[in-house]
């Protein structure tokens, strides 16, 4: 039972609670081991409310999963999970991760409070609402961003939001094109919300989040306290346009992870990562030596 609730919680996802440690990256506190109790703390609470929410959404879905030829071997849809077992274990996690929040501050509690219930709600009614469903899913990853902010108690900058919430906006865009040249004539079979797109309106709809993701990058690295983390533009205009390329051309983009298959993704990413941690702590690490 233990290893169905764990495949219903979804870990492989987990990887999109990273963006938490964000905050202590720019905020120059990379070095600052007292507050990383902090931010893993944030990673751990974000971890716990985003799978238990995997499992509610399953439980919520039940019925249609076992319809779908790959959903219907997940834990619930095969019977393998109760769900009377299913929902009791979500339970004592989302109070699990809301108390350890608590103990953190009660700022990284309200935000995680916010976050939990935006995402209850979307999975009641918010996705089957276009356009609605994918500015709620990019809200969440803002939300994951500020607390990684508010847990180790930094300022959070307007820049950090509207770049996290572009960026996830324009992976989420990618996704629904995706799911819709894939599945084609069962594309409403399969998620009903996609009967409100088109290719072409999300296409556009990409081109604008596109530049807009592109103009704010540009103005934050103008404005940031190292004009050296311009450096940084070309690496990030790379992965923007390798992504455009990857969901054009080789039709990938259904899900986020499958990027990091791509080698190209991956260097650049890493590259981009790299440089940015040097530029940043450059002159810190000259001044501490």
């Amino acid at each position: 039972m233990f290893k169905d609730i764990l495949i219903s919680m979804r870990p492989k996802q987990w990887y999109k609670n990273l963006i938490i440690f964000i905050g202590i990256v720019f905020s120059l506190n990379l070095l600052n081991f007292n507050l990383w109790i902090n931010v893993i703390s944030a990673f751990i609470v974000f971890c716990l409310l985003s799978g238990s929410m995997y499992i509610i959404n399953d439980y919520l879905d039940i019925d249609k999963d076992r319809n779908h030829p790959k959903k219907c071997k997940r834990p619930l849809a095969s019977g393998r999970l109760k769900a009377s077992h299913a929902l009791f274990f979500s339970t004592i996690f989302i109070i699990t991760a809301l108390g350890l929040a608590y103990l953190v501050n009660i700022s990284l509690f309200i935000v995680s409070l916010g976050f939990f219930s935006l995402i209850l709600i979307y999975s009641l009614f918010l996705k089957k609402i276009s356009i609605v469903d994918i500015l709620v899913i990019s809200t969440g990853f803002v939300l994951r961003a500020v607390a990684g902010c508010v847990a180790i108690g930094v300022f959070v900058s307007p820049w950090l939001i509207i770049a996290t919430f572009l960026l996830a906006l324009f992976l989420a865009l990618g996704k629904r094109r995706h799911e819709l040249i894939l599945l084609k004539d069962k594309a409403t079979s399969h998620r009903n919300i996609l009967d409100g797109y088109s290719t072409d309106m999300l296409d556009q709809m990409m081109n604008i989040t596109t530049a807009s993701l592109i103009m704010s990058y540009s103005i934050y690295t103008f404005f940031s306290k190292s004009l050296y983390i311009m450096l940084t533009i070309p690496l990030a205009f790379y992965g923007i346009f390798r992504y455009l390329y990857l969901i054009n051309a080789k039709e990938m983009g259904g899900d986020p992870e499958m990027l990091f298959k791509d080698k190209g993704m991956v260097l650049s990413m890493a590259l981009w990562a790299f440089l940015v941690i040097g530029v940043l702590y450059f002159n810190k690490l000259t001044v501490l030596i």
